[in-house]
């Protein structure tokens, strides 16, 4: 049985797809598609709105990432060719921040590891073998950054706290399950693709 907070975080997101959507398909007339599940801007992106016009297409970002997580979108993004994507299923963010810090034109602002927002993790728990009571995986709770925070156990079975999680999408890399339609048994939904947030005074973004 789904648990109080599992259902509250089911009901964000359809309501903020249900919200956003004549938005996003706007965005993705102009612009063609980029973000969307498991390909995240990097931490402190500013909305697709926005994203084009900000972003220089130096490629700062790609080249000054460790874990090599961040790519260059290509050709078939139209204007937005050359932006960075992250794809969390082959790579996922590691929050080291350092594409944000070193970002020149505003496109990725600073923000603290723990206030960001690159999407949330939504558990499918039709695929979620510990949801089905198959085995007792805890893949995504062991390898999360904010264990019992963003990610806790619940009965055995994973549950995310929309309050804590980045999306830095490392549960979904490290997810045992692959889903015939695509991605795991946790994905990370870009929904705060749309919210544009400014600096604070002290140069950390909020949301």
């Amino acid at each position: 049985m789904s648990s109080p907070s599992n259902r509250r975080i089911f009901l964000k997101v359809v309501l903020l797809s249900i919200c956003v959507f004549p938005r996003r398909v706007a965005a993705r007339q102009r612009f063609g598609l980029t973000v969307k599940t498991n390909f995240l801007r990097p931490p402190g992106a500013v909305s697709e709105e926005f994203f084009a016009a900000k972003c220089i297409r130096c490629g700062r970002c790609v080249e000054v990432c460790p874990y090599r997580c961040v790519a260059p979108l290509g050709l078939e993004g139209g204007v937005m060719a050359g932006t960075p994507l992250i794809d969390v299923e082959q790579i996922p963010c590691y929050l080291c921040m350092k594409c944000a810090e070193i970002c020149p034109s505003g496109a990725l602002q600073k923000i603290a590891q723990e206030k960001t927002r690159m999407g949330l993790a939504i558990v499918d728990q039709y695929s979620c073998v510990a949801w089905q009571d198959q085995t007792l995986c805890r893949t995504c709770y062991s390898v999360c950054p904010f264990p019992d925070k963003a990610i806790r156990l619940e009965q055995f079975r994973p549950v995310v706290d929309e309050r804590h999680c980045t999306g830095c999408g490392i549960c979904t890399h490290a997810c045992p399950v692959s889903r015939q339609r695509g991605g795991k048994a946790i994905n990370i939904e870009p929904i705060y693709a749309t919210e544009f947030s400014l600096p604070s005074d002290d140069g950390t973004v909020t949301r």
